[in-house]
């Protein structure tokens, strides 16, 4: 019952950063990734309806629409924290408490304004990291939660994030077989 808990709750397994600093090549392929996770996530939510919106990922899990809003929510202390980090000296940057915010009557409205701040979000925060210098990677921020981290293990920590709840809800359609059509809309 634990394994199948922990593949429901994390379906790419916990996070694991390769070695910093990354290699020209090894940072170029994490912000591609970065590039292209808003649409990722477009796709992923695409044609669901609103019971389905609803739906807990997994027993005890939050919904659709909370996962998508924790996002949006998330990627934008991310961006934030790259900037702050940047330039400022021995940032301690602040933690939020996500399952409150996830409590909050905005993470039970349509996806549509967080997947739309995620597009900007992304585009912006995709530039900011395209401009930085190599050594610039190597700046790092402290957490309560996670201590002290480089942002070249912030980039891969935010691309797994997204890539970790963006998997929570395949696998939720894939169990219910809530596939989309050639159309791009679920079938009935």
């Amino acid at each position: 019952m634990e394994e199948q808990e922990e593949t429901l709750r994390y379906p790419i397994g916990r996070f694991v950063p390769e070695a910093v600093p990354l290699t020209p090549e090894q940072r170029s392929y994490w912000i591609g990734e970065a590039a292209g996770v808003a649409e990722r996530l477009q796709a992923t939510v695409a044609g669901l309806t609103p019971a389905q919106l609803r739906t807990p990922y997994r027993s005890g899990g939050w919904t659709v629409l909370q996962v998508v809003h924790h996002m949006a929510d998330n990627d934008v202390n991310a961006y934030l924290r790259f900037k702050r980090a940047l330039t400022e000296e021995r940032l301690a940057a602040p933690s939020y408490l996500q399952e409150v915010w996830a409590e909050r009557p905005d993470y039970g409205e349509p996806p549509d304004d967080s997947l739309l701040l995620l597009r900007g979000l992304h585009g912006r925060f995709v530039r900011l990291l395209r401009s930085m210098r190599p050594d610039e990677f190597a700046r790092a921020f402290t957490t309560e939660a996670l201590g002290a981290i480089t942002l070249d293990t912030a980039l891969q920590r935010f691309v797994w994030h997204n890539r970790h709840h963006t998997a929570q809800i395949v696998a939720l359609r894939e169990r219910n077989g809530w596939t989309l059509t050639e159309e791009g809309r679920a079938p009935q």
